[in-house]
């Protein structure tokens, strides 16, 4: 082979070398650094919409996944205090029918165990796609729905569908739908410009979503021209008419364990909530007990005592993911043998949520001793390398430490 065969050769590889290194990063990249009074830097970078070329801000609002969990946490707290709600009541008092494992029917399952991942659910009967006017409570006939190894209270493993529940108890003892719920009582007392699954955000809004993609593919949020048609899932054939809707049927409709669409910035407020203890900007929504309540861990790994991944999105990891857990809200940094819970790699036990889903990583941490903390998401992340010193992916490593590109 010629010298300038080779040349040519070795200039190809380092374009394709770079074509796949450009296909490996993040489509958008947003992070929000924030202290108790307010924002104090921001980083945007990348797409919101790769087919239109909008730049991604930190106003646009974003599915965040899994942090939707703490913000639900919010509104549920809000309830205890208003004396509609009690954590360690039996919650089948407020669902209206009995919530037993079949095989502890003597054990009740409370909103406490519900909001801490330990009311011995699972995922395996699948319970999102649920639809319009059907009720939630035949996922729970499924034995599939239980864990037959363990009893309520007895261990951690990660469940979205406990918060579906908890939807459904919010909405029997108030009479609203779960989206126009936490618009009254978290969203809008916060002036925040955000909602559940689309319905109750105005159609601007959600021109400005942000797309999440998989391999540079859009799986979500492709709002050009507004809301989307439907905002729930319905049966196939079926009207989208939500005037069918019925407290307390089916909490999965406006996907409190996922769907919570809002922007970083909205996000930082949230964590500015929590650093304040339940106050932000003179507005207070919650008691400081009650933020104490959210963030003390009802749940802490032993090296035995819980599933430490999401099992749908975590196998295969060689570190903990989950070692410390409080009513939806995680804890860093966990000083046990196995966990790889600190994607910031300094120890600090920082609080909040992560987020996992359609190709979005995200997070809300917050250091209450230093008031301090950080809102980050990246989209078509789902494909990032695992992180170099944590069970967190690399994208997640790097956002929370700053040093993403």
């Amino acid at each position: 082979m010629s010298l300038r065969s080779l040349r040519i050769l070795l200039s190809l590889a380092c374009l394709m070398a770079s074509a796949v290194a450009s296909a490996a990063e993040p489509v958008a990249q947003v992070r929000v650094a924030f202290d108790r009074n307010g924002v104090v830097s921001t980083r945007a970078e990348g797409m919101a919409d790769l087919a239109t070329g909008r730049k991604v801000t930190a106003d646009d609002p974003v599915r965040v996944a899994s942090i939707s969990k703490l913000v639900t946490s919010i509104g549920v707290m809000r309830l205890v205090e208003a004396g509609q709600l009690d954590l360690d009541a039996d919650v089948s008092t407020y669902l209206g029918w009995p919530l037993r494992h079949p095989q502890h029917p003597d054990r009740p399952i409370t909103l406490r165990l519900l909001l801490s991942h330990r009311s011995s659910l699972t995922d395996a009967a699948g319970y999102y796609a649920t639809p319009l006017g059907q009720p939630l409570k035949t996922v729970l006939d499924d034995p599939k729905a239980w864990d037959d190894a363990h009893a309520p209270g007895t261990h951690f493993r990660y469940t979205n569908l406990n918060f579906p529940l908890v939807a459904m108890a919010m909405e029997n003892v108030t009479g609203e739908r779960f989206d126009l719920l936490m618009r009254r009582l978290v969203l809008e007392p916060l002036k925040l410009d955000a909602c559940f699954n689309w319905e109750s955000c105005d159609a601007a809004t959600a021109t400005r979503a942000v797309v999440l993609y998989r391999d540079r593919a859009p799986v979500r949020d492709e709002n050009r021209t507004g809301k989307p048609a439907c905002a729930v899932v319905v049966e196939d054939g079926a009207d989208c008419n939500l005037a069918h809707w019925k407290a307390g049927e089916n909490g999965a409709l406006f996907s409190p364990q996922g769907g919570l669409r809002i922007s970083a910035n909205g996000l930082a407020k949230i964590g500015r909530l929590l650093l304040n203890h339940g106050e932000v900007d003179g507005m207070r929504l919650l008691k400081p007990a009650s933020v104490d309540a959210m963030v003390v861990p009802q749940w802490t790994f032993d090296g035995g005592n819980g599933v430490t991944h999401e099992e749908d999105t975590g196998g295969g990891q060689h570190q903990a993911f989950f070692c410390r857990y409080g009513l939806a809200v995680q804890t860093l940094a966990t000083p046990t043998t196995g966990c790889g819970d600190d994607p910031f790699g300094d120890g600090v036990a920082r609080v909040g949520h992560s987020g996992d889903a359609y190709g979005l990583r995200s997070g809300l941490w917050i250091d209450r001793k230093a008031g301090t903390g950080v809102v980050y998401f990246a989209t078509d992340a789902g494909g990032s390398r695992g992180g170099t010193h944590s069970a967190f992916s690399l994208v997640e490593e790097a956002l929370a430490a700053g040093t993403a590109r």
